[in-house]
């Protein structure tokens, strides 16, 4: 950034700190407050940190804030500011901006700001500054608890902080260009904090058990100053392990010399000795060039070998999603003293502070007093310290806090956990790899210092090894993690190191295994095995239909009885109903609407031979619903309570929930289904094969043969495990199969034609062991050549190995006999005789006919193909209701059984258990629309016969059963009709919604609109499906026809989810993606569909307006007047029902005609409409009503009164 674009404020607070002159540095009288100001100034920057971007800019870490630290540190205040601003602005990038940014400008300042903190770290590499910090925390340190105020605590944790926040700094590795055994900046700053004596603090802190609040950040500050090193290296410095290091670096120069003299050697061959300016032109035979001819090659013979189709193109670029994960740790060696002070400090680390710090730190993590991953920090230590440990002089006693079965299952815990979020969380999967991957180093090296003590002289450390194996091979979930990480493993967004790390862990987890079994006859391990148990709920039959499940004999034999009862209680007028509750106050239904629930309560109250509670009960809900009088008024009598009583014990009471209830028992069986899923453990013997079997698929062969492709960079021990797990599955569980395929061929070829091949021994012999394998096999297989270009499972190999075809029965042992010829020409001759026969299933008629040993289904299919009679298997699927094709007699005989079944209630059920050539429901359904026998789906309905109740009922309740035996009815046929829609196809959906939708849905739809506030643009729409009806009728043509919303009301009403599920079900086609804007009216809708349409939509509201003003009384208490009033009320009723429906064109011609007894059935059918639509209205409607006409007497029993208009009609 240029320093003359800094903000001038900035500039000037930057100057007013002070001056350096020479080696001194003098500070203004206002440096304080000066620092002070840049602390608030950094509080309130921008999202691209523009004021922490100036400051680095202008060096004022470097010029001013660490002379400051340095020369005025006796200056405690401005010392305390000086530290505050140096943490602010040491703030690791990644915490400035959350992440690594991805948009372009966002990223160059993330990078500009990361070049300032390496300058920092670079400036803070000084003796001085942490000789300055370490004799404050020095200070800080021996003041008591009782002597340290709040002020020192946050100083030691500010100075803690600074020293993270400089460690934490990535070193430039483009710019630093360090080799192995230099110092780089981060050897430096290591040289500098022992120097100043700041390791010794660190170690102090560590292990004061005063000082157990620092733990977290001691631990911190260890792992980033380790983080470079390798602790089976850094255990080796000193005396004698240098040997062992020259010794390596010999042998890896020894492979290097040897690859150059072979590629020198490999060049003096192929060059000739005489030179020719022209290396001439050949043709190359067999080898086709772009067109039909032979390849013609112009250069020199020795250059052909090299030759590929693809020289000269441009590589592909791999997109960004698809590259390969980059290492982001790279480990070096430190310059020599470093690296001894380094070792000197784990040692004294691992005797006198490991254990209690682990243990703090763990307490810590299982508290949840930490921050948010800061178990990283945990599993790094675990894993370095006990490397070093065993790597140094192995003494299990100075790892034993985590040396344990509990760590092995923190461990197992976080790893797996990490594995779930990086499958989940997908944006952030790189960081949860990376943090799975400490966690398998962790789990790696518990390993490793689980099998050093087995080696131990003491017997009481491989009594404890034993142990600690016993537990870990028992469970099955250490078993099942590698091959969970192994299937999982994505190279995307996990490194190559990962993948190294995790073939080495499970080389030494499977090496302990078999020395395990080995060392003992026999071993058990635990085996869970998921069952999942459904709960059937039994529903009660009776309640669930609507009927109460007693005869009205019965009802009145339990009557005298409940009588005396409430005769004993009704003369009480205190009854306390206190103690009972008529409604739920914790349900979401509201209190108002919860008055049905409670008529159900009574009557199961008296059901169950409980007459007080029942009558308390009754009054409570009369307080809480007094208006109606729905359960008795204010003042009713005991007799007229008695009667009541009475009729609700009679009466078949609705007993449906309604959908919020519903859904509420859909939860609670769900969680009894998942309480209910029980993992059964048991014990079984462990086999070692069988185990090893489940590392036999294509996924884990392939990732251990994408390690190997780098096998010049991979370590020798790496090499060696990859080839021990393929030598397993090939030459153990004789699978070499599962390695014949090209991509490990080409490897193969280029490990063999390596010039260095000497140094890959055990490569090389793996290698020629599975090509002999290969072709010994292709000389018996001629397909193995084809089966070069697939990854392979076990089930293939063992068909390449045992011959084709192997599997199809079963297991060799139970495979099935052999076919003959004279059985292969009876099974060709009854395929062709049958295959033809349409209506049958020629499988089906082989298999009757076939005179041979007895045969499955699958043998039969498998051997028509297998003789070529058939292309696929897939031609034998049952395909009994695809059939489309009909012939003439099959018309023939459908329009007879229409004919003759024309006048029964289920003509379409009649005909599908008649019909010959069995078809599906949609396909009968389509065939006499496209005959003509009918009109519409609809006629094709199961119609509805009440069912007469029983004649010792009242008159009322014979209606109220009838009405909630229709309820159901309805229910019923909608489920029909969904069913039926799901059979459809889906070009035919739309037009049969339009057509045979249910009109009730589509009321319900549009009420529910009209009170969310859309009565105008269903207007709207109500008026625009009229205008297209009558377009259509003048025109004689239709095409589709826009609905464009003109005023705002309109345009929000088609946003709206619920009126556009109101479109879709009258039929109007939703816009075409990216080429329509509006909703429109198919063509193919006629006018007097959408004439129906329009009516459905206005014969809500119509029905509202049309209610009678009804007084219904309780059934006892009506007199002859009344129940003479309300017969004229229900025959005005039913006449302006029939006028309005008329005028919306739902009244045919007969109806409007005729006026004796067929128009008597019309006038029952319409009636029943109308009882569906009144009992369709909720609570919400009876409000509406009552505010619409306050002058009116509240009705009683809403629903009595259309029982009661119900009867009227059967009656007329």
């Amino acid at each position: 950034m240029d320093l003359y674009m800094m903000n001038c404020e900035l500039l000037a607070t930057c100057s007013a700190l002070g001056y350096l002159e020479g080696d001194t540095y003098h500070k203004e009288p206002d440096c304080l407050e000066s620092v002070k100001d840049l602390i608030r100034y950094l509080r309130h920057e921008d999202e691209t940190r523009d004021v922490r971007q100036q400051l680095g800019a202008s060096q004022i870490m470097q010029s001013d804030l660490l002379p400051i630290l340095t020369q005025h540190h006796q200056d405690k205040p401005l010392f305390d500011a000086v530290i505050r601003l140096m943490v602010n602005l040491t703030q690791p990038a990644l915490l400035c901006f959350s992440s690594v940014p991805k948009e372009p400008s966002m990223r160059h300042h993330f990078l500009q700001l990361l070049t300032y903190l390496q300058a920092y770290k670079e400036a803070f590499a000084s003796e001085k500054a942490f000789g300055v910090l370490s004799e404050t925390l020095y200070e800080l340190l021996q003041l008591g608890w009782e002597e340290r105020q709040e002020e020192d605590n946050l100083l030691i944790e500010r100075i803690l902080l600074l020293v993270r926040n400089v460690l934490h700094v990535p070193a430039d590795l483009d710019q630093e260009k360090r080799i192995d055994d230099d110092a780089s900046v981060h050897d430096q700053l290591l040289w500098a904090i022992h120097l100043s004596g700041l390791d010794d603090l660190l170690l102090f802190l560590a292990s004061s058990p005063a000082e157990q609040q620092w733990s977290l950040h001691v631990l911190e500050i260890v792992s980033l100053m380790f983080r470079d090193q390798n602790p089976e290296q850094l255990a080796g410095v000193g005396q004698g392990h240098l040997t062992q290091e020259r010794s390596t670096d010999v042998a890896e120069l020894e492979v290097l010399r040897q690859r150059e003299i072979a590629e020198k050697k490999t060049r003096a061959l192929q060059r000739g000795n005489r030179h020719s300016r022209f290396g001439g032109s050949y043709i190359v035979k067999g080898l086709k060039s772009i067109g039909e001819r032979d390849l013609i090659f112009h250069k020199g013979l020795h250059n052909l070998q090299n030759y590929s189709s693809d020289l000269g193109k441009q590589p592909r670029r791999v997109p960004k999603r698809r590259q390969a994960a980059q290492e982001l740790s790279i480990q070096r060696r430190s310059a020599l003293n470093v690296r001894l002070f380094l070792r000197d400090f784990c040692s004294e680390f691992l005797e006198n502070c490991y254990n209690r710090l682990m243990g703090l730190v763990k307490d810590h993590l299982l508290r949840e007093k930490a921050q948010q991953h800061d178990e990283t920090y945990y599993m790094w230590a675990l894993a370095f310290f006990m490397a070093f440990n065993r790597a140094a002089s192995f003494r299990p006693g100075l790892v034993s806090e985590t040396l344990s079965v509990r760590t092995f299952h923190f461990i197992e815990q976080n790893l797996t956990n990490y594995y779930e979020m990086m499958l989940t969380d997908r944006k952030e999967a790189s960081s949860w790899a990376r943090r799975m991957h400490l966690a398998l180093k962790a789990y790696q090296e518990l390993l490793a210092t689980v099998n050093e003590m087995d080696m131990s002289p003491d017997e009481a450390v491989r009594e404890s090894s034993r142990i600690i194996k016993n537990n870990i091979f028992y469970v099955l979930e250490y078993r099942e993690l590698f091959l969970a990480l192994f299937r999982k493993f994505d190279e995307r967004c996990q490194p190559r190191s990962f993948l190294r790390d995790l073939v080495e862990t499970t080389h030494l987890f499977l090496k302990m295994l078999e020395r395990f079994c080995r060392s003992r006859g026999n071993l058990m391990v635990q085996n869970k095995r998921k069952k999942r148990k459904k709960k059937k709920k039994v529903l009660d039959q009776a309640v669930a239909s609507g009927n109460v499940p007693y005869t009205p004999e019965e009802l009145e034999t339990m009557w005298p009885t409940l009588a005396e009862q409430l005769q004993c209680c009704a003369q009480d007028p205190d009854l306390s109903v206190d103690y009972v509750v008529p409604f739920d106050a914790a349900s979401e239904v509201p209190v108002e609407e919860q008055r049905a629930e409670a008529m159900v309560r009574i009557q199961d109250c008296l059901l169950s031979g409980q007459a007080p509670q029942a009558l308390a009960l009754l009054r409570s809900a009369r307080e809480v619903w007094p208006e109606g009088d729905v359960f008795g008024s204010p003042n009713i009598s005991p007799k007229e309570e008695m009667q009541l009583l009475k009729q609700i014990l009679s009466a078949p009471l609705p007993r449906q929930q309604g959908p919020e209830e519903r859904g509420t028992e859909e939860e609670e069986e769900e969680e009894e289904e998942e309480e209910l899923q029980v993992v059964q453990v048991s014990e079984k013997e462990f086999n070692f094969l069988d185990y090893l079997k489940r590392f036999a698929c294509s996924t884990i062969v392939r990732a251990y043969v994408l390690l190997l492709r780098s096998y010049q960079q991979n370590s020798a021990h790496t090499n060696h495990c990859v080839v021990k797990m393929l030598h397993r599955l090939a030459h153990d569980l004789r699978m070499e199969a599962l390695l014949f395929q090209l991509s490990v061929f080409c490897l193969f070829n280029r490990l063999l034609s390596d010039p260095a091949a000497g140094a890959y021994k055990e490569l090389v012999t793996f290698a020629k062991y599975i090509l002999g394998k290969f072709f010994a096999l292709a000389a018996v297989n001629q397909k193995a050549f084809v089966e070069l270009l697939f990854w392979k499972n076990t089930a293939v190999v063992r068909e390449m190995t045992e011959g084709y075809g192997s599997l199809d029965d079963g297991s060799s042992s139970c495979r099935g006999p052999v076919w003959s010829p004279e059985e292969e020409a009876q099974l060709r001759e009854l395929y062709l005789a049958h295959k033809d026969v349409e209506g049958q299933d020629v499988v089906e008629a082989i298999l009757a006919r076939l005179n041979t040993v007895p045969r499955t289904r699958k043998q039969v299919i498998y051997h028509l193909v297998r003789l070529g009679l058939a292309d696929s298997v897939k031609d034998f699927q049952r395909k009994g209701t695809n059939i489309v094709l009909w012939t003439e007699d099959q018309e023939l005989e459908l329009q007879r059984l229409y004919e003759e079944f024309q006048g029964s209630d289920d003509v379409l059920g009649h005909i599908m258990k008649n019909i010959t050539a069995k078809r599906s429901r949609a396909r009968i359904v389509d065939k006499l629309l496209a005959l003509g026998l009918v009109a519409e789906r609809r006629e094709l309905y199961k119609k509805r016969r009440k069912k007469l109740a029983p004649s010792s009922m009242p008159k009322d309740e014979e209606s109220l059963q009838d009405f909630c035996q229709e309820d159901l009815q309805d229910e019923e046929h909608l489920s029909e009709e969904e069913s039926e829609e799901d059979e459809e196809k889906e070009e035919g959906l739309e037009a049969e919604q339009a057509q045979g939708g249910s009109f009730l849905s589509t009321e319900n739809l549009g009420q529910g609109l009209r009170q969310e506030g859309f009565s105008a643009p269903l207007l709207w729409l109500h008026n625009c499906l009229i205008r297209a009806a009558d377009d259509r009728e003048e025109d004689g043509c239709s095409q589709a026809v826009p609905l464009v919303p003109l005023t705002e009301e309109n345009e929000e009403a088609m946003e709206n989810e619920q009126f556009q599920q109101l479109l879709c079900k009258l039929g109007i086609r939703p816009p075409a993606s990216g080429q329509e804007t509006f909703w429109r009216i198919p063509a193919k809708l006629s006018p007097t569909q959408l004439r129906r349409m329009a009516a459905a939509l206005g014969q809500s509201e119509e029905e509202e307006k049309l209610q009678p003003e009804i007084e219904p009384r309780v059934p006892g208490e009506q007199g002859p007047n009344e129940e003479h009033h309300q017969e004229h009320q229900a025959e005005a009723l039913r006449a302006l029902l029939l006028a309005h429906k008329k005028k919306a064109g739902l009244a045919s011609p007969e109806v409007t005609s005729e006026e004796g007894t067929g128009g008597g059935k019309e006038q029952l059918k319409m009636a029943t409409k109308k009882r569906h639509l009144l009992d369709s209205d909720e609570e919400q409607e009876e409000d509406e009503g009552r505010s619409k006409a306050p002058e009116m007497e509240v009705p009683k029993i809403q629903k009595k009164k259309r029982f009661l208009i119900e009867d009227e009609d059967e009656s007329d």
